[in-house]
C-alpha cells in the first residue's frame, strides 16, 4: 500500500444531546487519528431543531474530511424509553446524512467495540479512553468519552477490515 492514499474511517457514537465522532486514517496495518470530538445539541431547542443540528454537523464532517467508510455504533439497551426514542431518531438522521453522501455504513454493537479495544465486552469508559490514547499514539486521553467511543468504533472497524484482508490472503 506504499504510496497509496490511506483509507479514512469516520466513527460515530450516536446520541441526542451529544454525538461523538472520531476520524482515523488507515494505511496498511497502521492507524492514526485525524480528529475527534462531539456534536452537542441545545437542550433548549425543539427536537426538530436538534435533529437538524445533528444532520448538518454530520454533513459538514463528511464535506470537510471526506471519509471513505463510516461506522455507527448500534443501539443496545436503554432503561429510559424517552432517551431510547430520541437516540434512535438521532441515529436515523445520522444514517440518512451518511446515505445522502453515498458512503458505506458499517455497524457494530457496543460489546463488539469494547471487545475489540480492550479485550473485554463490558469495559468501562476510562478503559476505552486509555486504550484509544495508546493505540492511536495520542498526546492526551480523548475527551469527551463520546469522542473516545467514536474513535473506538472506527478502531473496531479497522481491526475487522484487517482481519478480513488477512483471511483473503
Amino acid at each position: 500500500m506504499a504510496g497509496s492514499k490511506p483509507l479514512r474511517i469516520l466513527g460515530i457514537d450516536p446520541g441526542f444531546g451529544k454525538i461523538g465522532y472520531g476520524i482515523i486514517d488507515v494505511d496498511g496495518s497502521k492507524a492514526k487519528a485525524v480528529c475527534f470530538g462531539a456534536i452537542e445539541t441545545d437542550t433548549g431547542h425543539a427536537i426538530q431543531q436538534r435533529l437538524d443540528t445533528i444532520f448538518e454537523a454530520i454533513m459538514e464532517l463528511v464535506r470537510d474530511f471526506r471519509p471513505d467508510e463510516t461506522v455507527v455504533e448500534q443501539l443496545f439497551f436503554f432503561r429510559n424509553v424517552t432517551t431510547a426514542i430520541q437516540v434512535g431518531e438521532a441515529r436515523g438522521v445520522i444514517l440518512l446524512a451518511l446515505q445522502k453522501n453515498n458512503l458505506p455504513i458499517f455497524e457494530y454493537t457496543p460489546k463488539q467495540v469494547k471487545q475489540s479495544v480492550t479485550g473485554y465486552g463490558k469495559a468501562e469508559k476510562g478503559q476505552i479512553q486509555k486504550s484509544m490514547k495508546m493505540f492511536l499514539n495520542l498526546d492526551v486521553v480523548p475527551r469527551p468519552d463520546d469522542a473516545a467511543d467514536a474513535l473506538a468504533t472506527a478502531w473496531c472497524h479497522f481491526l475487522f477490515r484487517k482481519h478480513k484482508l488477512r483471511e483473503r490472503s
